[in-house]
């Protein structure tokens, strides 16, 4: 996968895959079946019954795509996927295609049965993006050799192959590219139960005793997020280690103080995002590209990292141009 070296993929509660995640998979904090992988229950069911029909009809599963916030484990669910099916799995990004060339050497290297990965896929360029119209239909790719007079079509084919393709944001993809998917799964936050079962499982794994009460402060702070509840796992392993016993509230809210964060995991470009509607633009409503000016930030990194977690905990409210915060917001301020 590409790493992004922005600004806001040094945030901790950045849901970006970072190095630390790759450590975390290394380290088997990440599921590696359908029956370990917690929450998203009905999406689950859906997919064991079509991994096994694909098995007994001996044929490629249907193209599949995950969309809503990042750090939900769609790049998880997919090599779960991918093991359930026992094929391989190769993985890109829509940015990492510059050229149509680019995706015909990927897709003419996938062997039968293998799932292809594209993470970002709507960031696809529109003339890469026409080769997979065929490719995901008939498994086959129209190329053109030659030049000039002499230029002429020869179709390539292809193995049979499943795309799986993850996105924050459905209505980028383009009609005819979405229309060729025919699961298109949303996945949503974990709740605070299950993200304190991963954490369980997961501390077992590092060795690191936390009583239950623990674990659920760390869950209230992981914006309902497995990458970001990881995150803090690692953190926690550090502190475990030097300190031994970190089993109590007052010592646990110091680390929290320490990585800056309060109890709704709310990080400094959060609590800048909402101050800026509070204070220069009076609660708003305020268009997101001003926001965006006034805190020097890309409008698609408060629309991706910022406002999904916000929405979800009703800190703001938006519509397509306008933000505003909420009375909720006022009543968090007032009790920290």
């Amino acid at each position: 996968m590409i790493e992004s070296t922005s600004k806001k993929d040094n945030r901790l509660v950045s849901t970006t895959e970072t190095k630390v995640d790759k450590w975390l998979f290394q380290n088997n904090l990440r599921p590696k079946d359908l029956k370990n992988y917690i929450w998203q229950n009905n999406i689950k069911k859906h997919l064991k019954v079509s991994i096994s029909s694909s098995k007994i009809r001996k044929e490629a599963l249907d193209h599949i795509i995950f969309y809503w916030p990042p750090g939900l484990w769609k790049t998880t669910l997919s090599n779960i996927i991918s093991s359930e099916m026992g094929t391989n799995m190769k993985s890109t990004s829509g940015p990492a295609i510059d050229k149509q060339s680019d995706l015909v050497s990927v897709l003419s290297n996938l062997e039968n049965w293998d799932i292809l990965f594209i993470d970002e896929i709507h960031r696809l360029r529109p003339q890469v993006e026409e080769i997979l119209y065929t490719a995901m239909e008939d498994f086959q790719i129209d190329i053109m050799v030659w030049s000039w007079t002499w230029a002429q079509s020869v179709k390539l084919p292809l193995e049979p192959f499943t795309l799986i393709g993850a996105t924050t944001r459905l209505s980028a993809l383009s009609s005819p590219l979405r229309d060729r998917f025919w699961n298109i799964f949303k996945l949503d936050f974990y709740n605070n139960i299950d993200i304190s079962k991963i954490l369980k499982n997961n501390s077992k794994i590092l060795k690191i005793n936390l009583w239950d009460n623990i674990l659920s402060m760390v869950s209230d702070r992981a914006r309902g997020t497995p990458r970001i509840a990881n995150r803090l796992l690692k953190i926690l392993r550090d502190y475990h280690t030097i300190w031994k016993d970190i089993n109590e509230k007052s010592i646990l809210n110091s680390i929290f103080e320490d990585i800056w964060i309060d109890k709704l995991w709310l990080d400094y470009l959060d609590k800048k995002y909402l101050e800026t509607i509070f204070t220069k633009f009076n609660w708003g409503p305020v268009w997101l590209n001003t926001i965006a000016s006034a805190i020097w930030e890309e409008e698609g990194t408060l629309e991706d990292v910022v406002e999904p977690y916000l929405l979800q905990i009703w800190f703001i409210d938006r519509s397509p141009r306008w933000r505003r915060i909420t009375l909720i917001w006022e009543k968090h301020i007032k009790s920290i």
